[in-house]
């Protein structure tokens, strides 16, 4: 069983529900990214998704973008990515990490050599924002190989085919885009995603983690009373990039604790 897997099923029998917070790996210097880390967790995170920053980051919103701009500009690079993750293994044996972005710098690095790269570092998943799953059966089976689960994304036009192309090869957990277009857009329909959210775990089999447009303490715990997980990024990076140097941890820590306290104070039901 996964260090995701376990995570996801004690969170499931004690009655709660999973954070996931993202930041981009390098924003806005790489010496800040594994302290980052060790403070989401401290605010609650349960997983970690990390971002690898990437020039054109295509499902990502201004945010996001941004974020990756800065940590290219001071070359952060997917082996850096990697590295921090294993400086980060060296006080957290425990919290999952998942490696989030796009095809070009894995593939450009090789798949055999960053899924070896990555386990080794003690990454836990890999979400590939524009690896299609009816295209990803290779890259599947070389990483889940190599004990990384594989996530993907579902959207609200996914198809009953895609879906169940991503139950085919898909682990650890599904990230449900819970709205139309790119990250940190709009707002969020809860009915809409409180229908899709039972066919997509009938379908799959896996936990549902609800991201895109989670913007406060309300909007997740909203999610988290028919969500298995709720991610968390654009917010996040907003806080980082209009934080001084010095105030960037507490203040994202505050954010993350407070939206923590609101998804514990949902009420589950069996």
């Amino acid at each position: 069983m996964s260090r995701i897997t376990q995570t996801l099923s004690a969170l499931d029998a004690a009655g709660r529900k999973a954070l996931i917070p993202f930041v981009t790996a390098g924003d806005p210097d790489l010496s800040v990214t594994v302290p980052l880390m060790h403070t989401l967790v401290e605010a609650g995170a349960d997983i970690i998704e990390l971002g690898v920053p990437f020039s054109d980051p295509m499902a990502d919103g201004p945010t996001i973008q941004r974020a990756s701009e800065r940590a290219l500009l001071k070359k952060v690079s997917l082996r850096q990515v990697i590295a921090a993750v294993a400086e980060f293994r060296t006080r957290n044996t425990t919290t999952p990490v998942v490696l989030m972005g796009y095809a070009n710098p894995i593939e450009a690095m090789g798949v055999d050599a960053f899924a070896d790269a990555a386990s080794s570092a003690g990454a836990d998943g890999v979400l590939v924002v524009d690896y299609p799953p009816e295209e990803s059966r290779e890259f599947a089976r070389v990483v889940r190989a190599a004990g990384l689960d594989v996530i993907f994304l579902l959207a609200p036009t996914s198809t009953d085919a895609r879906i169940r192309a991503v139950g085919e090869i898909g682990s650890g957990y599904i990230y449900y885009v819970s709205l139309k277009g790119v990250t940190g857009a709009g707002h969020i329909d809860i009915d809409a995603v409180s229908k899709r959210i039972p066919l997509i775990r009938d379908m799959v089999g896996l936990p549902v983690g609800v991201g895109f447009g989670v913007r406060d303490g309300a909007s997740a715990k909203a999610l988290a009373s028919v969500a298995d997980a709720v991610v968390i990024g654009s917010r996040i990076i907003e806080e980082i990039e209009n934080s001084p140097a010095d105030e960037i941890l507490p203040r994202v820590k505050t954010l993350l604790s407070g939206i923590r306290t609101a998804m514990d104070s949902v009420e589950v039901t069996a």
